[in-house]
């Protein structure tokens, strides 16, 4: 090789070098900026299964689906806090209109366990509402035992679902798959924490799609999604969050019910289907709360049995009933009325009310869906521009609550819904007590403050900063710190202000 062959040799590695370099900046540049989860799983370099050149292995091989998916199903438990049987006067009754309960005695702390999944190499992690509800710490127990404290990022009440994230990097996770490709009588896996046991694997087949089995029914506004997919997979308490996966290791839904008299399974469980899951976890990465686009019907199930308690003569045995349609409502603006009978959105049948549900719900206000409807028998056909609960297109995005800390106590900004649900006018949640002053004086993770009695009198709270305002004002001096737990339960605590 002479120099002028060694020379070149260098320039064309460095410039191989150069645009690699440039291919990886350019991947993580995308994760950082990404604001949905089908950005942030394309960004990372990792090997799937599920590629165009995958088949289900000879002899339906659970094997490889198995060890896929196991690391990136984690165990999570919930502190809650529970109350205790208050009695005995107080002279703090007297002067402050509540009862805390006997000194020493702080509220107990109750645990609750489900299952959750981890949807991106960055520590985001889908589950079920009900496995996080009302929780005043989420602990993450990965599949090799390592712990996490993880962060509630926002939740859906209306399809149970909620998004939380723990702050680790190059964690295993599980890719979305399409469940709308999901077929009757696929293998499917179930993987979970059921009774505690960590990292369980079950299998089973798809028993049916879009189910409605009337368990939401007390979610807010009304606007609750069911449209399962229904499999005969092992699923039992504690596998709610989990996956459910098919062959290819792709999730395709998160297991959130059973059907049972015993409370254990009897072959029917249910799992939210991915495409729902996908864009409930995209909405709350993005903006933080659900954005919910709504055609602006009343609707129920056609049926023979319906037909006749009506008296409408249809002559329909499936489809959409529209039973009312709101004023001013993106439906009522493309022309539906009382009586129409919605037969397909965007191209696909809608049978019943759950698939039609689930259809819609994968939009924001603002997007446009196509109907197909019957009117007096005659088959038409129109464009809905969707609206959100106010009535208008408007996109909202969550405001992101305060936090502040103090000498290892961290507080935030008590959160919208937790000032509605207790009636309160505001006050500081704390999130984490890492000092021990704190600890011993009775102080626990989920208690809101609502007032701090000082030196100087009391001060009314209704933020973190206000927290952080009255401790460095009574520095050196005893407080006492007056406030509620979640579940409504009243108590105080006093400690020396360091």
């Amino acid at each position: 090789m002479n120099k002028k062959q060694f020379f070149l040799g260098i320039i064309l590695a460095s410039l191989i070098g150069g645009i690699v370099a440039l291919a990886g900046a350019s991947y993580l540049s995308k994760q950082n900026t990404a604001t949905n989860f089908s950005e942030k799983q394309d960004a990372s370099l990792v090997n799937w299964l599920s590629d165009s050149k995958f088949t289900v292995p000879d002899g339906i091989n659970f094997v490889a689906a198995a060890q896929q998916v196991t690391p990136a199903v984690v165990h999570v438990k919930s502190s809650v806090t529970v109350s205790q049987r208050q009695r005995n006067a107080d002279p703090f009754e007297e002067f402050f209109g509540f009862r805390p309960p006997e000194r020493n005695q702080p509220p107990r702390e109750g645990r609750s366990s489900g299952s959750g999944v981890i949807i991106s190499e960055d520590g985001y992690i889908v589950t079920n509402n009900h496995v996080i509800e009302n929780a005043t710490k989420v602990d993450i127990s990965l599949e090799n035992n390592t712990r996490y404290t993880a962060r509630v990022i926002g939740t859906d009440p209306t399809t149970d679902l909620a998004l939380l994230k723990i702050e680790a990097k190059g964690l295993p996770y599980v890719k979305f798959g399409n469940s709308d490709d999901t077929k009757i009588g696929e293998w499917v896996l179930a993987v979970g924490n059921p009774f505690d046991l960590t990292s369980t694997v079950t299998a089973g087949i798809i028993s049916a799609k879009a189910r409605n089995i009337g368990i939401l029914r007390t979610a807010e506004n009304n606007l609750s999604i069911e449209s399962f997919l229904q499999t005969d997979a092992v699923v039992n308490p504690g596998n709610s969050g989990g996956a459910l996966v098919n062959l290819a290791g792709e999730l395709i839904g998160v297991n959130t019910a059973i059907a049972s008299r015993t409370g254990t399974f009897n072959g029917y469980a249910f799992a939210v289907p991915s495409t729902l899951v996908k864009k409930v976890m995209d909405d709350l990465l993005e903006f933080g709360t659900v954005q919910r686009g709504l055609l602006g019907v009343t609707i129920i199930d056609v049926s023979p049995e319906m037909d006749e308690e009506l008296d409408l003569n249809l002559g329909l045995s499936q489809g959409v009933y529209v039973s009312s349609v709101n004023e001013g409502s993106g439906g009522a603006d493309a022309g539906l009325q009382k009586g129409d009978v919605i037969i397909g959105v965007d191209g696909v049948r809608t049978n019943t009310t759950a698939t039609l549900q689930e259809m819609v719900a994968r939009k924001r206000p603002g997007d446009r869906v196509s109907l197909k409807y019957l009117r007096n028998g005659k088959e038409m056909e129109t464009q809905v521009t969707l609206k959100n609960i106010s009535g208008d297109t408007k996109i909202i995005k969550k405001e992101v609550p305060v936090v502040a800390s103090f000498n290892g106590v961290t507080f935030e900004d008590l959160k919208e819904n937790i000032k509605e649900k207790l009636k309160i006018q505001g006050g500081a949640t704390i999130l984490s007590v890492e000092n021990d002053i704190w600890k011993k004086s009775g102080a626990r993770p989920g208690f809101i403050i609502t007032s701090i009695l000082g030196a100087e009198g009391r001060f009314r709270i209704t933020s973190a900063s206000d927290v952080l305002s009255v401790l460095e004002e009574n520095k050196g001096e005893e407080i006492v710190v007056l406030g509620l737990y979640p579940n409504g339960q009243e108590y105080y605590f006093e400690l020396k202000v360091e």
